[in-house]
């Protein structure tokens, strides 16, 4: 077995017995380096691939920056980010996830985790963390490109109103969850958790007897999907690899898709732009 393999192996056995026993961000607590200890500086291509799958993965519950969002807690000062080194510890995690707490298992590789955590390492704490609240201060985009991308590539104005759902956007979030809410559609305030405005996600589940059922989605994880019927019965029903057929349509998929497309300043822009509506 590879090294790193055998490494990988040997933190997620450690990482997880420290989950069952104290829970994540309670983890090697005691172990943790001082949240102001430099790291070596990271290789700037490792951390512009992290900063995109984190975007894409992550940013949605715990903030663009790490620094934590509307489902999700701030990683920058969790004990397991900073005791981890290349993705270890952060990988265990992310391998068994934290259903109960709104956290589906992802299938990523160690390599792409490592690839995240060093965008994690990259982001200053510390003294030039208290600058990061500032509402203000991730509005890095240019407001006319932003309008360009709206009424153009972005295809926003096609769903969206300054005049309806839109209307006085930038009065009524700030720049940090407007800018998050682009990225996950404005639908959940964290995975499984939609927001109550949010339209439902339904599920048909066919069993392996043929038969099919029907219903508004309230969880799904690997091992069970939970629904409620047009009955308005509530069931758990336990899923064994393909069986039963789950399949799940999400009316805000295409906007979910779509979002993936856009690059980083895409996203700039537009903030920066929807912060203008007052």
């Amino acid at each position: 077995m590879p090294d790193r393999a055998r490494r990988g192996v040997g933190v997620i056995t450690r990482t997880l017995a420290g989950i069952c026993l104290l829970g994540v961000g309670q983890v090697w607590a005691a172990d943790a380096p001082a949240s102001d200890a430099p790291r070596p500086p990271g290789d700037p291509a490792q951390i512009a691939r992290g900063k995109q799958v984190f975007s894409v993965n992550c940013g949605f519950c715990h903030g663009s920056d790490g620094r934590g969002g509307e489902g999700g807690p701030n990683l920058l000062r969790s004990p397991l980010v900073l005791t981890d080194q290349k993705g270890e510890a952060i990988y265990a995690v992310t391998l068994v996830g934290r259903v109960d707490k709104g956290m589906p298992k992802f299938d990523l590789s160690l390599d792409t985790i490592a690839d995240i955590a060093a965008f994690l390492h990259s982001v200053p704490t510390g003294a030039a963390e208290k600058t990061a609240f500032d509402p203000n201060s991730i509005v890095v985009g240019n407001a006319v490109a932003g309008k360009t991308f709206f009424y153009g590539r972005g295809h926003c104005s096609q769903c969206h109103s300054f005049k309806g759902d839109f209307a006085r956007i930038g009065s009524r979030l700030d720049p940090k969850t407007l800018q998050d809410n682009i990225i996950s559609a404005g639908a959940f305030t964290k995975l499984g958790a939609p927001l109550p405005n949010a339209p439902s996600r339904t599920v048909t589940v066919t069993l392996a007897s043929g038969e099919v059922i029907k219903g508004t989605l309230v969880s799904v994880d690997d091992f069970d999907v939970t629904l409620t019927d047009a009955s308005g019965r509530r069931r758990t029903l336990p899923r064994h690899g393909a069986q039963p057929h789950v399949e799940i349509k999400n009316p805000l998929q295409a906007h979910l898709d779509l979002a993936r497309e856009w690059d980083d300043s895409d996203i700039h822009n537009l903030t920066a732009f929807l912060v203008t509506q007052k």
